[in-house]
């Protein structure tokens, strides 16, 4: 599909001592060119006596984030805020760039980006992100950075020293110390909340326990979390309670927010896990968002048009439910996910250390096998173990396993397939990508207006990590390259929306997701003939997206003609800020 967009090169920067450069002009420029946004670099309603802007784009084709047809103007940026938007090529600023008939769109918002710590303890990590076009990103599944105790957090080494926090407070005001590229969201992971007050075991909380857990939610809300998370698939989360969460939730609801879910089931339960999921929302009298939703396993595909019914007679009745997907049809889990989650009842550590007896081996095998009244990943991927690919996996593991097959790895390792896959699941965490989905249950979520984009990813540094899933690296261009421009599920309009300002207001940033006047600068430019995703599945999983020509985060250029700036202008963006 053309979009019909043509491509020119073209960047020219206005010089400083042009007509009214003065003081005020020269003192932005050091803001400007340094790419640094400083108290006093100015703001929309600060332009001086000269009305210069601090950036110029002019002759873009503005994809202004409300789904309207895009339409040419240029964008004046003054301090953190476009300043203005119109036939703006007479006026003086400190840098102009031509787009060239590029499209300048608002920057995007991955819904689910999971770690923001790797943003200290690894900083390079962040340009798979920025790459994609993404300035803001919500942290957390279920874990979160907080609330921690001094069992529950191994103090990261940060800038070599090591660094410990319980509150989000502190953890937010070490990111803001060390400073960030990229804008983060938090909330407040149930998984967290439990295992600090409760452990890992299969335990229900007493009143007291309750009390102590709503305490902990009550004050990440005051700090700025937006909402709650569950990850219920995954032990201690699966066993909570539905009223237990909705317990928790109902706190944070006093403070406007959101239940974020990782459902109980995305597979042959996935109508009674949206059931719940409202039930939740409803009890607590919040709205919900459903993170990556899906129907897995092939026989389960059927239920993603019954999901979607499902989610649009909510909102009919007024139950503000929305949800996300990344553009895949693998996901990614770790393996050790394919066992039913009761055997971790006391314990992952425990657990595992059990699994050398070939005993137990064989009767965790039979129940895999024959069993479906769990989320069995093994029956999602037609119980061939060639159709689960290996990502990441700890030390210590014969590194040749890598972006093999579960079953290739076997070889590798000298043993059959359900041995390799016991030895790699006691290993510890062994990451991989099940092809569980298909493209038609993509096509449907994507034509539905709710549905936004998230990448189910945390930020990764290719010089470091040994493996992940493409989408770290492409959801976001995946979207327009596959999704707008090959298959014509998406205009461009549509897209952009998806990624910006609807998740905007999912999370209550009201200044963001949008290109108008006031508006925070969150921006990039890109040609979206050439936009597209590089990573793939497989030994290029890790390779950065192309064609973000430009992106601007709170102002500042982080990406400049192509080239990634050493620029920490992110902020953490707290509820209600």
């Amino acid at each position: 599909m053309s979009l019909g967009f043509s491509r020119f090169s073209g960047l020219h920067t206005s010089s400083l001592d042009g007509p009214g450069a003065g003081g005020s002009l020269r003192r932005r420029a050091l803001c400007v060119l340094g790419a640094l946004v400083l108290a006093g670099c100015g703001s929309a309603g600060q332009e001086g006596a000269d009305g210069a802007f601090d950036v110029l784009i002019t002759d873009a084709r503005i994809v202004d984030g409300s789904g309207n047809p895009w339409y040419r103007a240029d964008v004046g940026i003054r301090g953190d805020r476009i300043a203005e938007i119109g036939e703006l090529t007479d006026r003086t600023a400190l840098r102009t760039i031509d787009a060239a008939d590029r499209v300048v769109s608002p920057g995007f918002i991955d819904m689910m980006g999971q770690s923001t710590l790797v943003l200290l303890t690894d900083p390079p990590s962040a340009e798979s992100k920025l790459r994609q076009g993404i300035t803001t990103y919500l942290s957390g599944e279920g874990g979160s950075p907080a609330p921690q105790s001094a069992e529950s957090l191994s103090p990261p080494m940060i800038g070599g020293t090591e660094r410990r926090w319980t509150t989000y407070a502190e953890y937010f005001a070490l990111l803001e110390s060390e400073g960030i590229p990229i804008n983060v969201v938090h909330d407040v992971g149930l998984t967290q909340v439990r295992s600090v007050v409760l452990g890992e075991g299969d335990v229900q909380p007493t009143p007291e326990q309750l009390e102590e857990m709503k305490a902990l939610v009550r004050q990440a809300m005051e700090d700025g979390a937006v909402g709650t998370s569950t990850s219920l698939i995954y032990p201690p989360a699966v066993y909570a309670s539905t009223e237990e969460l909705i317990e928790l939730t109902r706190v944070a609801g006093e403070y406007g927010g959101v239940y974020f879910t990782h459902m109980r089931n995305e597979s042959h339960a996935v109508l009674d896990a949206i059931r719940e999921a409202i039930a939740v929302g409803a009890g607590a009298g919040v709205p919900v968002h459903i993170y990556h939703l899906k129907a897995a396993g092939q026989d389960n595909w059927p239920l993603m048009s019954e999901a979607l019914a499902l989610i649009d007679s909510a909102r009919t009745a007024g139950m503000d439910v929305t949800a996300d997907i990344y553009p895949y049809v693998r996901n990614g889990i770790g393996l050790g996910s394919f066992l039913h989650p009761r055997h971790y009842a006391s314990g992952t550590a425990s657990f595992l250390q059990t699994l050398s007896d070939p005993s137990l081996r064989a009767s965790l095998r039979r129940e895999v096998e024959t069993t479906s009244d769990w989320e069995n990943w093994f029956r999602h991927v037609g119980m061939d173990w060639n159709n689960v690919l290996i990502v990441s996996a700890p030390e210590g593991i014969d590194p040749r396993v890598i972006n093999r097959s579960v079953a290739e790895a076997a070889e590798v390792l000298g043993t059959d397939v359900w041995n390799a896959f016991f030895d790699l699941v006691q290993s510890g965490r062994v990451t991989v990508n099940p092809q569980s989905m298909n493209e038609e249950q993509k096509w449907q979520a994507l034509r539905a207006e709710y549905v936004m984009i998230d990448t189910d990813a945390s930020p990764v540094n290719p010089a470091t990590a040994a493996g992940t899933h493409p989408r770290a690296f492409g959801a976001f261009p995946r979207v327009i390259a596959k999704y707008v421009r090959e298959d014509s599920v998406l205009s461009l309009e549509d897209a952009v929306r998806r990624m910006t300002s609807m998740a905007a207001n999912r999370l209550g940033l009201h200044d963001r997701g949008k290109v108008a006047p006031g508006m925070i600068a969150d921006l990039v430019i890109f040609d979206p003939e050439e936009i597209r995703d590089a990573a793939d599945f497989g030994t290029d999983a890790m390779l950065y997206a192309e064609g973000v020509d430009f992106l601007f985060v709170n102002g500042a250029p982080v990406i400049d003609d192509g080239e990634l700036r050493n620029v920490r202008s992110g902020r953490v963006l707290r509820r209600g800020n």
